[in-house]
């Protein structure tokens, strides 16, 4: 057993060491996502009823609601935009959705101190069955930069489910996007039914999903034995975290474990996120999300209706303090410490020292806490500050206190 552990943690270390020098860099010679990408996306809200309007109404509120100023800087088009090629096979926008072209958004974006992200598929058609991008690879990556495109999600509806596959697919476009002329960050959507922690680097990813898409809901109705089960049973926030919480040691700067969309906000809203069961969660749910999505380093993409945030939904989604454990520069994923019935317990390492604590009440009722931090490996006196509640509420060497159902407590602690 401890020899199987040793030749664990060193087929780990040398996969870490394969990342970084694999690393793609921008053009200037720095790593592209140096942070987990923050912003907006489509498709949970419209699906692929949107058009030009609708979007340059959303870049308007992501600056007028505080979203760019907190971080979210990227406006993430999803699925339905294209409307077919040109007679040189070139992709171009749906005319009627897209009147003045993806370019003039592009430029309206950037004007507001944005970026654009676009989406397609490896294979012929997308998830939605619009145009995608299979043996158009270089042609399609050189459109998109010619646009001012600054980031790509790459999904794979439609193809095979062969790993080797999917890997030559994914290094193609990740080629053509490194020789497009333009710095575009790369965004890997097989869903993690292929591992891509494992090769997703290698790839050109600067990012890759773990799991099925996100619906709005706590957790699957029907318990799934594998990662791909979520497919059938629909993936809430808690099995989201489950299954993106063994691949710590693969995510760091520029190649980050992407947990998908935020759900914060929705309801229960019709549409994608409101299929298998996604009826909508609570505040206190939707604000374990944006705790648990912080700590594990996922990327951030809002998917609510950001021209009408209730006050909660501003709460949760505008909290910089839950934000910069997300951006914190070293790039470390929380790594699980307690996992069993009642509590699931995370921590983080964080770049001035201190690090970030997070403990989740997994059960559907409150909860007495009583924890030790050199139980989680943090010995000596710490200060704690909530930073829901903004302010330090203790010092020393544990925490106690109630926890409300499906609430995460979300600490940072302060040597002293």
């Amino acid at each position: 057993m401890k020899k199987k552990c040793i030749s664990l943690i060193a087929a780990a270390l040398l996969f870490v060491s394969a990342n970084v020098n694999s690393q793609t860099k921008s053009s200037n010679g720095s790593i592209l996502a140096p942070t987990p990408p923050m912003g907006w996306m489509t498709w949970n809200y419209f699906a692929d009823n949107f058009n030009e309007k609708d979007l340059r109404e959303m870049a308007d509120a992501m600056v007028s609601s505080g979203m760019l100023e907190a971080g979210y800087d990227h406006l993430f088009i999803d699925d339905g935009w294209q409307g077919g090629r040109d007679n040189k096979n070139n992709m171009i926008p749906d005319p009627v959705k897209f009147p003045s072209g993806i370019k003039a958004l592009a430029d309206y974006v950037h004007s507001k101190g944005l970026k654009l992200g676009i989406y397609s598929d490896a294979a012929p058609l997308t998830c939605a069955g619009y145009t995608a991008s299979l043996n158009f690879e270089e042609q399609d990556a050189k459109t998109f930069a010619s646009w001012g495109v600054d980031y790509l999600k790459y999904d794979y509806c439609g193809a095979p489910d062969d790993m080797e596959i999917a890997k030559t697919r994914y290094k193609k476009m990740g080629d053509a996007l490194r020789n497009s002329g333009r710095d575009i960050a790369f965004g890997i959507c097989e869903w993690g039914d292929r591992k891509p922690w494992l090769w997703g680097a290698q790839a050109g990813g600067q990012l890759w999903r773990t799991t099925a898409d996100v619906r709005d809901k706590w957790k699957s109705l029907k318990p799934a034995e594998k990662q791909s089960d979520l497919h059938t049973t629909g993936a809430g926030i808690l099995d989201i975290v489950d299954y993106t919480q063994d691949h710590a040691v693969y995510a760091g700067p520029g190649h980050w474990n992407d947990m998908d969309m935020l759900v914060v906000g929705l309801y229960g809203k019709e549409g994608p996120s409101g299929a298998l069961g996604g009826t909508g969660c609570t505040d206190a749910e939707y604000q374990s999300q944006m705790s648990l999505w912080s700590i594990m380093n996922s990327p951030l993409a809002a998917t609510n209706d950001l021209r009408k945030m209730n006050a909660e939904t501003k709460r949760i989604l505008l909290n910089t303090e839950v934000i910069a454990i997300n951006q914190d520069v070293l790039g470390k994923q929380a790594v699980s410490k307690v996992k069993n019935e009642k509590w699931s317990v995370f921590v983080k390492p964080l770049s001035n020292g201190d690090f970030a604590v997070a403990i989740l009440n997994r059960a559907d009722n409150t909860q007495k806490a009583n924890f030790n931090f050199a139980e989680l490996g943090l010995t000596g006196n710490y200060e704690i500050r909530d930073v829901w509640q903004h302010k330090v509420i203790g010092k020393g060497k544990k925490w106690d206190g109630k926890v409300l159902s499906h609430e995460t407590k979300l600490f940072r602690l302060k040597k002293i």
